[in-house]
């Protein structure tokens, strides 16, 4: 994990080159102020703002690249983005929302460079896409991250800052867990700005961080990708346990039908260690293993 820059303290910094869609002056015209009863929380701090689109072209040439912004709420990322990027699709579930960026931006629109998709982007039909970059609703990112990072393309998001350390989190550290194996099993991963309370309106109750994904193949094999996540679900539930006794009392989470041959299949003094110990790669032994003797029920 890189060492984060703060975003600094303070609300919008002065509107520059963004003229009247600053954040607030887009806040006021949509008349929509955030509800953290919601989990809308509006990026007002311009300065973060103007950093974002620099993650995802330090990776992926924007100029032509379609970028895909999920929680657009009142286009002051989508007005960084679309300067920067070839084209755009935002999704926004708020339906009031959605109608004031199609008026905002109806320019953008008629010209193709954007396209605003309204609805819950955890049951839309998402486009194809080169990169996504995005201030997600915090209460569902970790299901949008994981939609998102099986489709292969690298991915600038921000989420709460306990969230994105886990997410980033090197074997044997306090952080590390089924999040950390998960995410690193699709990418690199690196927690790239740490962003204060007041960088939002309202502010929420707690930091934010900015994460970018790289996609990149393990370097590792697993018999199945979904067997695979299923087993560290399970494992991780256990996590202070012994493998021996993880492997053991989480057979109805695994699916696994004989969980003690995969106890004695195994390396012994593995079996000794706890989840927080192990890199991915001794998971994907290990569910290689169980994979092979264990009896998985369902493939």
């Amino acid at each position: 994990m890189s060492g984060p820059e703060s975003a600094g303290e303070g609300g919008a910094a002065d509107a520059g080159e963004h003229g009247d869609r600053d954040p607030d002056a887009l806040r006021r015209r949509a008349d929509a102020y955030g509800d953290p009863g919601q989990d809308q929380h509006f990026l007002v701090d311009d300065r973060v703002l103007d950093r974002l689109p620099g993650y995802a072209d330090a990776v992926v040439d924007l100029a032509d690249a379609h970028v895909l912004e999920i929680g657009a709420g009142t286009g002051a990322l989508t007005d960084r983005l679309l300067a920067a990027a070839d084209r755009v699709t935002a999704v926004e579930r708020d339906p009031d929302l959605a109608a004031f960026l199609r008026e905002e931006f109806a320019d953008a629109i008629e010209a193709k460079r954007l396209t605003v998709v309204e609805g819950d982007a955890l049951e839309v039909d998402l486009p194809e896409f080169d990169v996504s970059v995005s201030n997600l609703p915090y209460g569902a990112s970790s299901e949008i991250a994981f939609r998102l990072l099986p489709l292969d393309r690298p991915l600038v998001l921000m989420f709460q800052r306990e969230f994105a350390e886990r997410m980033a989190a090197d074997p044997g550290t306090d952080d590390y867990g089924r999040l950390s194996v998960t995410a690193g099993h699709y990418a690199d991963v690196e927690v790239v700005e740490t962003v204060p309370r007041e960088a939002f309106a309202p502010q929420p109750r707690v930091e934010s961080a900015v994460v970018r994904t790289v996609p990149r193949e393990p370097d590792y094999e697993v018999p199945s990708d979904d067997f695979f996540l299923r087993f560290l679900k399970a494992i991780f539930t256990q996590r202070r346990k012994t493998m021996r006794n993880a492997v053991r009392n989480t057979a109805h989470i695994s699916n696994l039908g004989d969980p003690d041959a995969v106890v004695d299949a195994a390396d012994e003094a593995l079996m000794g260690k706890r989840a927080g110990e192990l890199p991915p790669a001794t998971f994907a032994e290990l569910a290689t293993v169980a994979w092979e003797v264990g009896e998985p029920e369902d493939g």
